[in-house]
């Protein structure tokens, strides 16, 4: 039986939706980020890096939010998560998980973590603040890439899990002067994929509260 390891709303949460959305029997592994359950020498055999979440499939350890996303996508075709592989809307699907885990996601880590850069306080305020600015840049053009796909989703009319990726990540902007649900499009979109049964048995689940996003 497939295990994530996983804090409530951390970066395992896309992986989650796309457990229930694809409805496979897993079991979730809770690892208290509070008692740094995360940097346990037995989760480090794991995840060397001590980072939350990692997959295990049998012998297969997984992790990398953006990678264990694409594994089950490709591994449970049924679920119709991301689009055949070769075609241009697979390419288009390429270009959002990438851009979601390696600049909005990696921008929000500056956010939350500006002392990782330097040891003055006031400079990991300005750390922080610059951050902030540029993630409402890159919500704004989310917006404008929903507002422009033709559809309810990333990719137009088909849902797939760059959709749960990016709810994911607007999540964690909920706390934010202009957080991605004071979006038109982008609130919007949030709504619908939440909407969706799958991502509320994942929130319930995590016992996520409210504000959700």
């Amino acid at each position: 039986m497939l295990q994530l390891y996983y804090y409530p709303g951390n970066a395992n949460l896309a992986p989650h939706i796309l457990l229930e959305e694809i409805g496979v029997r897993y079991e979730l592994v809770l690892l208290d980020r509070t008692q740094n359950a995360h940097k346990a020498p037995e989760y480090l055999k794991l995840n060397p890096h001590g980072r939350i979440p990692t997959l295990l499939d049998g012998a297969l350890v997984l992790y990398e939010s953006a990678a264990i996303c694409l594994y089950l996508a490709d591994a449970h075709p049924q679920a119709e998560l991301a689009p055949a592989i070769g075609s241009e809307a697979r390419a288009q699907f390429y270009k959002w998980l990438f851009y979601l885990t390696n600049t909005l996601q990696a921008e929000l880590m500056l956010y939350f973590y500006p002392e990782r850069l330097t040891d003055d306080a006031s400079a990991a305020s300005q750390v922080k603040s610059h951050a902030e600015a540029r993630v409402a840049g890159m919500l704004d053009f989310c917006d404008g890439a929903l507002a422009a796909s033709g559809g309810p989703y990333l990719l137009g009319a088909r849902y797939s899990a760059a959709d749960a990726y990016l709810l994911m990540l607007a999540r964690w902007t909920r706390n934010m002067q202009h957080p991605a649900r004071a979006r038109s499009h982008l609130g919007a979109f949030l709504e619908r994929v939440f909407a969706r049964p799958a991502v509320q048995r994942a929130f319930a689940s995590e016992k996520i509260e409210a504000p959700c996003f």
